[in-house]
């Protein structure tokens, strides 16, 4: 179950800064749980908005993780990128002395960047003029800080550092770029992921496009009202299956393949003939048949659109009756924007390692039009062997990424 030719990459460290748990552990925790993280929004003001809860990260402080860079110097989402590689270094083992001197690649997704640094700009260029704007936020904007940034808190100078703007799909175009760094022998350890902060520009366009749901986020519910907006960071130490062996290294499990594409059809509304030629490209690449999949990390936001799309995309693969379980992280998580995919992969990884399918919390009946089993309301207890995260952006970007229980056994 490999895609073309070339070395094995397993994923051997994990990091995540989500509104459900900071820390691997505390994630792991927080999904088996079933935890919410809606609450109303304290990012910006929300007067004049008829509902504003989202799924903010509380209780972090970037002092804790990030060491060599002053915080105040990191936009937002920056220091939510920075602090989950930093995590996922150090769960993966990895002495900083040793990944100094090795290359590797750092390639992060996005949406938004650091729209929040922004957004405040904007506000005082308008109440005040742009002499009262303030240059350290100015220097926090561009987006490609989000990788650059860790490469500097690491002092790698023998890194390429990639930003990929590609939106909710973000976090796995930043995955496949890992993967065929390493499958084809350009480096041996990549640090991916994705990284975005709650801003009121995303907030107020889903706003105006009536997809923000009052109070809670139901993927594939026949009552789903919207997505809730969130925030975090999901970076994934992907590693030669060499390497890790020749340093002892815990493996969560294998990345088989992924598959990407961009149908350029509409600019919001998701094509399904597109969504599953995507799926079946990946499952192509990972030579994984679609009965081998044990069940599918959804996009899952909890509108409309998706969800019906979506489900159809995944019968017109998989079959109307033999489809697996389709759950969506998002119902816990909000949508985090570019970190979506990353914190959905890091969520397929923990599950194949912990032997359980997180559930689709808020669900009280699915949507007939989707037709899945959505895993309802609780963890279930399950033998994995190949898991499938799905990441849909706007502007028909999609990217599948297939993972796989580890065996050191074939190629």
């Amino acid at each position: 179950m490999r895609g073309e030719p070339g070395r094995r990459v397993v994923v051997t460290g994990l990091g995540a800064v989500s509104g459900i748990g900071i820390g691997a552990a505390e994630f792991l925790a927080g999904l088996r749980a079933g935890k919410s993280a809606a609450k109303p929004i304290t990012a910006f003001d929300t007067e004049g908005f008829e509902h504003s809860m989202a799924c903010e990260v509380t209780d972090f402080d970037p002092g804790e993780w990030i060491r060599n860079l002053p915080p105040r110097t990191l936009g937002r989402a920056s220091q939510f990128a920075v602090s989950a590689a930093r995590m996922a270094v150090a769960d993966a083992g990895l002495p900083e002395g040793e990944l100094r001197e090795m290359p590797c690649l750092i390639s992060v997704g996005t949406t938004d960047g650091e729209s929040r640094d922004l957004d405040q700009l904007v506000e005082v260029e308008v109440d005040l003029g742009p002499e009262r704007m303030d240059p350290v936020t100015a220097r926090r904007v561009p987006a490609g800080r989000l990788s650059s940034t860790i490469a500097h808190e690491f002092g790698l100078t023998r890194a390429e550092a990639v930003t990929l703007p590609t939106a909710c799909a973000a976090g796995n175009y930043a995955i496949g770029y890992g993967f065929d760094a390493i499958r084809g022998g350009d480096v041996d350890i990549a640090l991916c992921g994705g990284a975005d902060a709650l801003c009121r520009k995303t907030f107020t366009g889903f706003y105006r496009l009536g997809t923000i749901a009052p109070e809670r986020c139901q993927p594939f519910d026949k009552d789903r009202k919207g997505i809730l907006t969130g925030e975090g960071a999901g970076v994934l130490v992907l590693e030669s299956l060499e390497s890790a062996l020749a340093r002892g290294a815990r493996i969560y499990a294998e990345v088989l393949g992924y598959g990407l594409n961009c149908d350029a059809d509409h600019p919001v509304a998701p094509n399904q003939d597109s969504v599953a030629r995507c799926m079946q490209l990946a499952l192509d690449n990972a030579r994984v048949r679609p009965d081998e999949v044990d069940f599918i990390s959804a996009h899952g936001t909890g509108t409309r659109a998706n969800d019906i799309t979506e489900a159809r995309a995944i019968h017109q693969v998989f079959g109307e009756r033999t489809a697996p379980r389709t759950v969506s992280v998002k119902s816990m998580i909000g949508h985090s924007m570019g970190a979506a995919g990353a914190l959905a992969s890091i969520a397929c990884a923990l599950a194949i390692t912990e032997g359980f399918i997180p559930p689709t919390i808020n669900h009280a009946e699915t949507d007939p039009e989707c037709a899945l089993d959505c895993v309802p309301n609780q963890a279930v207890e399950a033998e994995l062997r190949v898991v499938q995260n799905n990441g849909l952006a706007f502007g028909g970007n999609n990217a599948v990424v297939i993972f796989g229980k580890h065996s050191s056994a074939g190629s």
